[in-house]
């Protein structure tokens, strides 16, 4: 693969784990939405659904990371480092594109949200807010779920015809759902930096009448947290496997 291939597939990648993701979400939160308070089955399902025609799309580019925290332990665990940096880019550009993507579908939802009485922040829908504001707690929180999404990950290339079959991807999908579903409630399961702060930059950019604030003060944890787990991810696998 080529550093151009990498980048293009994370970016198209990315944005559509990202335009799917976000857009549940807006589906599922924001008012007129034909899709309003369907619950958070269909959020996980959604998000699963992203991650599946995301990384299908960037697996013949790039191989579908779509997340720095799965890059970070792929490469902790096999030591090749030359083109982390280009992932990265890549994810975060696309995490962004999604974002605003997904802005542009809900863009009439968006705007109604000037109307006073059905104000509403929506943050939400862009990155993730914890229930409890706890950062130590919610830290855990985002290793320990990233971590059952990285571990994984990994161990699966180790069932032979997995990746070649595609079904891995399959697999990841429904684990990411699992993990929605499992350990989301305490902070929304980022489980990726790039998902998280390149939405959230984009909240911050956009004009969504009424917004809400961007809480930077809470930003670090959905970023911190994840590069740990995935890191920790490697080092496990490379120990243990």
């Amino acid at each position: 693969m080529s550093n151009g291939d990498i980048f293009v597939g994370e970016v198209i990648g990315t944005a559509i784990l990202i335009l799917f993701g976000a857009g549940v979400v807006a589906a599922v939160v924001l008012n007129y939405s034909k899709a309003k308070d369907a619950g958070w089955v269909v959020i996980a399902f959604g998000w699963g659904f992203g991650v599946m025609a995301g990384a299908y799309t960037a697996a013949p580019l790039s191989g579908g990371h779509l997340n720095p925290a799965v890059t970070l332990g792929i490469a902790i665990d096999t030591g090749e480092w030359d083109t982390v940096h280009i992932y990265v880019a890549g994810q975060m550009v696309g995490a962004m594109l999604g974002a605003l993507l997904c802005w542009l579908v809900y863009y009439a939802q968006f705007e109604a949200n000037a109307e006073e009485d059905i104000s509403q922040p929506t943050l939400g829908v862009f990155s993730t807010t914890p229930a409890i504001r706890r950062p130590v707690a919610n830290l855990i929180t985002e290793i320990i779920a990233t971590m059952g999404l990285v571990l994984p990950i990994l161990a699966f290339g180790l069932t032979e015809g997995l990746g070649e079959s595609g079904t891995a991807i399959l697999i990841v999908s429904f684990l990411v759902v699992g993990i929605g579903l499992s350990l989301g409630g305490p902070t929304g399961y980022a489980i990726n930096p790039a998902r998280d702060l390149g939405p959230r930059i984009v909240h911050a950019l956009l004009p969504i009448p009424r917004k809400g604030t961007s809480d930077w003060a809470y930003a670090w944890v959905p970023v911190v947290g994840p590069l740990i787990g995935g890191a920790l991810s490697g080092l496990v696998f490379n120990a243990a496997f």
